[in-house]
C-alpha cells in the first residue's frame, strides 16, 4: 500500500512543473486573446452600423444593391461572405455551403476561448492541490519556510487559472453575441435570394 501511496506521490509532484508551464503559456495566451478581440471589438464597431443600415429596407426586387451599399474596406469576415454569398446567388447549394462554412469558420474562432475557459480552472485545481502535499508535510515537521513557499505557489496557479478562464469566458460570450447576429444577416440575406429566385 506503501508502495502505491508513493507511485501516487511522486506522480502528483512531477505533473507539478507541466501545469505550471501550461498555465503560464495559458497566461499569454489569455493576454494575446484580448489583444485580438479589441481589435475584432473596433472593427466590428465600423461595420455593424453600416450593415445593419444596408439590410434595413432590403427587398428580393432591390437585395442586388447590397454589394454597393457595403462598406468597401472591411476586415469583418461577415462582410467577405456577404459578397460571395451575392456572387453564389443563383445557386443554393453554394448560399448553404457558405452558410455552414461561416458556421464552422466562427466555431474555429471560438475554440480557443472554449479551451481557456475549461483548462485554467482544471489547471488552477491542480495546481493548488499538488503543492498542498509538500506544504502539509511542512507543516508536521515544523519547516514553515517550505510549508509558506508551497502554499504561495497554490494560490498563485489558483489566480492564474481563474483569470484565464475569466478571459476565456468573456470573449467567448460576447464573441457568440457576434457571430449569432452575422449568421442572422446571412441566413435573412440567403432567403432573400432564394425568394428572388422563386419569383424569377
Amino acid at each position: 500500500m506503501n508502495a502505491i501511496s508513493n507511485l501516487l506521490f511522486w506522480i502528483s509532484t512531477g505533473l507539478m512543473v507541466p501545469v505550471i508551464v501550461l498555465l503560464i503559456i495559458l497566461f499569454i495566451r489569455s493576454i494575446l486573446l484580448t489583444g485580438g478581440f479589441f481589435g475584432q471589438y473596433l472593427s466590428i464597431r465600423k461595420t455593424e452600423k453600416a450593415l445593419r443600415e444596408s439590410m434595413k429596407g432590403l427587398t428580393a426586387g432591390n437585395v442586388g444593391e447590397l454589394s454597393g451599399k457595403l462598406p468597401a474596406k472591411s476586415d469583418a469576415p461577415v462582410v467577405t461572405y456577404i459578397h460571395e454569398i451575392l456572387n453564389a446567388q443563383n445557386s443554393p447549394a453554394h448560399i448553404q455551403r457558405l452558410l455552414g462554412s461561416f458556421e464552422i469558420a466562427a466555431d474555429k474562432d471560438l475554440a480557443l476561448c472554449k479551451m481557456l475557459t475549461k483548462l485554467g480552472p482544471i489547471l488552477g485545481l491542480m495546481g493548488t492541490l499538488i503543492p498542498m502535499g509538500p506544504a502539509l508535510v511542512g507543516l508536521s515537521s515544523g519547516d514553515i519556510a517550505s510549508m509558506a513557499y508551497n502554499m504561495q505557489v497554490a494560490f498563485a496557479t489558483t489566480v492564474v487559472g481563474l483569470f484565464v478562464s475569466a478571459v476565456g469566458f468573456v470573449t467567448q460570450q460576447v464573441k457568440q453575441r457576434w457571430y449569432l447576429q452575422d449568421m442572422t444577416h446571412l441566413e435573412f440575406l440567403a432567403g432573400l435570394l432564394d425568394e428572388k429566385r422563386n419569383i424569377k
